[in-house]
């Protein structure tokens, strides 16, 4: 089976960026598995992998524009410490998810108040073009379940 929308895929990846230093990596340990066709990856990376099949091995390159954005210098924002998801103690340097209208964000805290905090609200990885070397292991067709909450469920996948 080939990926194409509404299908489950399994695979292991590295993800390193211009320097070569590996940012993240999901490996036979901790597969990634995702439903394809439903923005659960970012955009390039999901149309990569369009028409893919298990054992496949991809390499995919995304400029920072592609990936997390240009990095923005005037990104710096006050908000409340009740938006801040993630932790129950902030300090500055920690990655935070701020829930807004158009979806969920991660940002960057920089000072912690006592009720506010400054956060940058670039993508910790906005600015950086990515590298992805990419092993599909396994490709199926989602099940009615999956399909009505919009994501993969068991390993690797999201859990209720």
């Amino acid at each position: 089976m080939n990926i194409a929308k509404d299908s489950v895929v399994k695979l292991h990846y590295t993800l390193k960026d211009d320097s070569g230093e590996k940012l993240d990596h999901a490996d036979e340990s901790e597969p990634l598995t995702y439903l394809h066709g439903h923005k659960n990856l970012l955009e390039g990376l999901e149309a990569a992998l369009e028409g893919k099949a298990a054992g496949d091995q991809v390499e995919v390159n995304l400029a920072a524009a592609q990936a997390f954005g240009e990095y923005s210098e005037d990104s710096e924002q006050r908000i409340p410490l009740k938006h801040l998801n993630g932790a129950s103690k902030w300090e500055p340097g920690m990655t935070a998810t701020v829930h807004a209208e158009n979806g969920r964000h991660q940002v960057t805290v920089l000072k912690v108040g006592h009720t506010m905090a400054t956060i940058d609200a670039n993508h910790p990885m906005a600015g950086k073009a990515l590298h992805f070397n990419v092993d599909v292991v396994e490709v199926r067709q989602a099940t009615a379940e999956e399909l009505s909450h919009g994501h993969a469920h068991g390993p690797g996948g999201h859990q209720h």
